[in-house]
C-alpha cells in the first residue's frame, strides 16, 4: 500500500492511501484526530506503512544504540511492555530485578560495599536523565555544605570539556549551574585534566569526566583528574568531587581494560552513570547512575509514597514508565556474564 499526502482547499495537511484495503473511504488529517473510527486492521497497515518509510534500525551505523537483540529477551520484552515500573507492590520481582542491576554494576565499578551490602542507585531512561539525578545531588550537597558555613550558595558551577554530551548543556540550563567548559585544542579532542582543575573554585560542584568521548570514543584521563584534584582540595580546604559520565564506556572499560583506574577505585569518583541501551546492549530506554555511597545522595532528595500501596522511596525525573528494559538489562547481564560480554565488546 502506497501513501500520499493532500491538502484540502483550506490548507488542511491530509494522508491518503493510494493502495489502501477497503474501510480506508477518505483521507485521514494529520493533525486532528479523525472525526469517525476505522478498523484495527485498517489503522495497522496505515501506520505500517508509514513506518517503511523510516530507516532499518540494523542498518543504522550513524547511532551508538542497541537495534538487536535475542529473540528470547524479545519475548520476556513483550510480555511486560505493559508492567509500570514504578508501581513496586504489584511487580515485586520487577524492582528485585533492577536491584540487582544496580547491584551488579556497582561492583563492576567498583563500589566499596560489602557482599551484603546494598549498593546506591537506580535505573533511568538514560543516560541524560541519570545525568541530571547526578547533578542534582552534587549541586544540593554543595548548597547544603555552603549554608552551613554561612557562605553564599547562589552560584554554583560545574567543570566539564567542551567535548561533552549535550546533555550536560541541559542540566545547566535547567538546574542554573553556570558550565565551566575546558576548551579543546588541535590535537587533543577531551579534556585537560589539569586545565579542569585550574577552573575549579570555591562554588564548583563537581568536575565531570567523559569515559568515551561523543567525538572520538577517547577516555578522559580520570586517573589524573583525581591526583590533581586531591591535591587542590587538600591546599584550599575544599572537597570539590568527580562525576564519571561513562555513558559510552561504562560497559567497555571493565572489560577490556580492568587495570584501568577511573571508578570507584578513585577517592573522589562520588557517582557513575553509564548507558544500557549503548554497550550494556539493551534497546534504547535504559541508563544507570551509581553513587558511591549512601552519603553522596542527599537524603532531601528522595520522595516517599504510598498511593500505591507501602512506603516506597523514589529518586526519578519520571514517575511511571515500561519495566521491559530494566528487565532487559537483567537478561543481557545475567546470559552474557562477564566472560560473554567481554567478547561482545571485543567484537564490537
Amino acid at each position: 500500500m502506497a501513501l500520499s499526502r493532500a491538502q484540502t482547499n483550506s490548507g488542511e495537511s491530509l494522508i491518503s492511501s493510494t493502495f489502501a484495503s477497503r474501510y480506508v473511504r477518505t483521507a485521514l488529517p494529520r493533525f486532528r484526530i479523525p472525526e469517525q473510527s476505522i478498523p484495527k486492521d485498517a489503522a495497522y497497515q496505515i501506520i505500517n506503512d508509514e513506518l517503511m518509510l523510516d530507516g532499518n534500525p540494523r542498518l543504522n551505523l550513524a547511532s551508538f544504540v542497541t537495534t538487536w537483540m535475542e529473540p528470547e529477551c524479545d519475548k520476556l520484552i513483550q510480555n511486560s511492555v505493559n508492567k509500570n515500573y514504578v508501581d513496586m507492590d504489584e511487580y515485586p520481582v520487577t524492582t528485585e530485578f533492577q536491584n540487582r542491576c544496580v547491584n551488579m554494576i556497582a561492583h563492576l565499578f567498583n563500589a566499596p560495599i560489602g557482599e551484603d551490602e546494598t549498593a546506591v542507585g537506580v535505573g533511568t531512561v538514560g543516560s541524560s536523565e541519570a545525568i541530571m539525578l547526578a547533578g542534582l545531588a552534587f549541586k544540593r550537597k554543595w548548597q547544603n555544605k555552603m549554608k552551613a558555613e554561612g557562605k553564599p550558595h547562589d552560584k554554583p558551577n560545574i567543570v566539564t570539556g567542551a567535548n561533552v554530551q549535550v546533555c550536560w548543556e541541559k542540566f545547566a540550563r535547567y538546574f542554573e549551574v553556570e558550565l565551566k567548559e575546558v576548551k579543546l585544542r588541535e590535537g587533543y579532542y577531551v579534556m585537560d585534566p589539569a586545565k579542569a582543575v585550574e577552573l575549579v573554585d570555591e562554588n564548583t560542584i563537581c568536575v565531570a569526566a567523559i569515559l568515551g568521548s561523543t567525538l572520538n570514543g577517547e577516555f578522559e584521563d580520570v586517573k589524573m583528574l583525581n591526583d590533581l584534584l586531591v591535591a587542590k582540595n587538600a591546599e584550599t580546604g575544599w572537597d570539590t568531587p568527580i562525576h564519571v559520565d561513562a555513558a559510552s564506556g561504562g560497559f567497555i572499560a571493565p572489560f577490556i581494560y580492568p587495570e584501568l583506574e577511573w571508578d570507584f577505585r578513585l577517592p573522589l569518583v562520588k557517582s557513575i552513570n553509564v548507558s544500557g541501551h549503548k554497550y550494556g546492549l539493551v534497546y534504547a530506554g535504559v541508563g544507570w547512575i551509581i553513587w558511591r555511597n549512601k552519603e553522596d545522595l542527599p537524603d532531601e532528595l528522595i520522595f516517599h509514597i504510598n498511593y500505591l500501596g507501602a512506603d516506597q522511596p523514589t529518586f526519578t525525573l519520571n514517575f511511571s514508565k515500561g519495566s521491559s528494559q530494566i528487565i532487559a538489562q537483567y537478561y543481557q547481564l545475567i546470559r552474557l556474564g562477564f566472560e560473554q560480554h567481554n567478547k561482545h565488546v571485543l567484537t564490537l
